[in-house]
């Protein structure tokens, strides 16, 4: 969708119309630059759309639809996008529209943080659903904090945070990355090479395996990270071959536009997955389908939903998912969390019968949803418990799900094999435990 420009209307007879008209010009919101389409509300339309009797409820969507990111957050937006659409063709939320208002945060951290608090102080939005990496989630908390309001985050984390202004839809290191090395180690071997993009996200995660293989009898035979979207990895995978030359696991928490030229790079090198079987935690079918299948075949990566989970939710989330952006796209995890986020909002603010933030994060906890993955639900750590899924990637760019959890896990955000973590635990209904205590 291109950007839009500012709004020419012809005349209509029909306040009707006209108000139908300025509302969807509010809700079309700016894209591909951030901008919010020369601010379509700054000369009030909304409030006349309001006077007719079409007002909605604004609310801010904020990725990177540009920069090294934007490999991955453009389809989270579509998928945020598509449970916008379809509540509001089922009417809403308490009887009125949802108008999003998309910003750009370009994969560049500040930016992320002055998009939120224009999200905030200028268009109003009684909530957030934004941002991909940790970084830039760690950039915008402290305008969430500081102004008690809300952020919806979809995407799997290193854990050790528990904000009371943020609900986490994505998985946490006990709902994805221990179950991936608890695996690994039965199933590929007990040598593992970490490779990370230099931030908060993969070094945290990077911690975590460290201290879970020493428990467990693992190795770890090197450890290195290259800065966020830089596409030089030759150095790697040089050190990769030095240090396990018999093979190897390589735990993968690369991110962006790195990974199409790692994966590019190791096949190029030798390295296939029978010898060098590698583990992504930030590589999906949008991913895959990017880079190419042919480099991905065999590996693996571990998440809580893929395109071929088996249920009629996730069969009915494939088709809208096509029939609304074509047949050729696929779903994947994180876009799955950024729909149902959107849902269990949607839940909140329905129970507490108003958009007002405080009734809402309250009602928040104890949704539960029927989701293409299985039954999630938001738990008082402000988490949500989910199954944990092994996907080995296949000719068509889809993943085989060769391993699964019998149900659904508890997120745990506080971990409990680092040390300084271990005891602690999160709970926001409780005054007296908060986001950090000694359960």
């Amino acid at each position: 969708m291109s950007q839009i420009g500012r709004r020419k209307f012809l005349l209509y007879s029909s306040t009707g119309v006209l108000a139908s008209l300025l509302l969807k010009g509010c809700a079309s919101g700016g894209e591909g630059n951030g901008e919010t389409a020369a601010d379509p509300c700054a000369a009030n339309p909304c409030a006349a759309a309001t006077a007719a009797g079409g007002d909605g409820i604004k609310v801010g969507i904020l990725h990177s639809l540009s920069g090294t990111m934007a490999i991955s957050e453009t389809t989270v937006v579509d998928a945020e996008m598509m449970a916008i659409d379809e509540i509001n063709a089922a009417g809403g939320v308490l009887g009125k529209q949802i108008i999003p208002i998309k910003e750009d945060g370009a994969s560049d951290w500040p930016t992320f943080a002055e998009k939120a608090a224009k999200l905030i102080d200028q268009d109003k939005v009684v909530t957030v659903f934004g941002c991909w990496t940790s970084a830039s989630r760690k950039a915008v908390l402290p305008v969430f904090e500081s102004k008690k309001h809300m952020l919806w985050y979809p995407v799997q984390y290193e854990g050790q945070e528990c904000s009371n202004n943020v609900f986490y839809t994505g998985a946490t290191p006990n709902q994805q990355i221990e179950p991936a090395v608890d695996w690994l180690l039965e199933n590929e071997g007990k040598e593992f090479f970490l490779v990370g993009s230099d931030y908060v996200f993969p070094r945290t995660a990077n911690t975590i395996i460290k201290e879970q293989l020493a428990a467990k009898g693992g190795t770890v035979a090197g450890e290195d990270y290259v800065p966020l979207g830089d596409t030089e990895v030759t150095p790697i995978i040089t050190k990769i071959k030095a240090a396990m030359p018999d093979g190897g696991v390589i735990f993968n928490s690369l991110n962006g536009d790195t990974n199409v030229s790692f994966f590019k790079q190791l096949q190029g090198a030798g390295l296939e997955p029978d010898k060098y079987p590698v583990m992504s935690v930030s590589v999906a079918e949008e991913e895959v389908k990017q880079i190419g299948p042919e480099y991905l075949k065999g590996h693996y990566a571990s998440w809580n939903y893929y395109q071929t989970v088996e249920s009629p939710q996730n069969d009915q989330f494939v088709s809208s998912f096509k029939s609304k952006y074509g047949e050729d796209r696929v779903t994947n995890d994180p876009m799955e969390s950024a729909y149902i986020m959107v849902y269990l909002w949607k839940q909140a603010v329905e129970q507490a019968g108003t958009t007002d933030l405080e009734p809402v994060r309250a009602a928040a906890v104890g949704q539960a949803f029927d989701a293409p993955q299985g039954k999630v639900e938001m738990q008082p750590n402000h988490h949500i418990s989910q199954t944990v899924r092994i996907g080995q990637v296949r000719d068509d760019g889809l993943f085989d799900i060769v391993w699964s959890t019998e149900g659904s896990l508890e997120p745990i955000p506080w971990n409990q094999y680092v040390k300084e973590t271990k005891g602690y635990a999160c709970d926001w209904t409780d005054p007296n435990k908060g986001g950090k205590y000694k359960a």
